[in-house]
């Protein structure tokens, strides 16, 4: 059996707000409507589906994969807006980046507190 994430809700406070957060740091495509939820399409066929809720938002995590000229670029608009970012998810490394298996990494949270992660090498599992 083939197994592969599809799709993922991201629960929000103002989808249109939230999408245009992770466009401009991320620099992903324009969200379509989809029924209630403005979906941004990722570039290995995920998509995050962006949903309104005026219930209480739990934290979730999100790790992005990208390319080391990616990464300069995203952080640099991170460090540019001003954002707090950690090296690790517990944010107890302030303002640090990590180091691992090769390539870089570091947190941030978006406009409803979830835990982004962008990061240049996928992690190891089991090595």
């Amino acid at each position: 059996m083939s197994v592969q994430l599809n799709h993922t809700i991201v629960w929000c406070r103002d989808k249109r707000q939230s999408t245009r957060f992770l466009m401009d740091i991320l620099q992903v495509p324009s969200p379509i409507e989809f029924g209630q939820m403005l979906v941004v399409q990722l570039a290995n066929g995920v998509s995050l589906d962006f949903f309104e809720s005026d219930s209480a938002i739990s934290s979730q995590h999100y790790a992005f994969l990208i390319s080391e000229e990616e990464f300069d670029e995203v952080f640099s608009r991170i460090r540019d807006r001003g954002l707090q970012y950690w090296a690790d998810p517990g944010k107890r490394r302030v303002g640090k980046t990590y180091q691992h298996n090769g390539g870089r990494g570091v947190y941030f949270d978006d406009l409803d507190g979830h835990l982004l992660e962008v990061m240049t090498r996928p992690y190891q599992i089991g090595a």
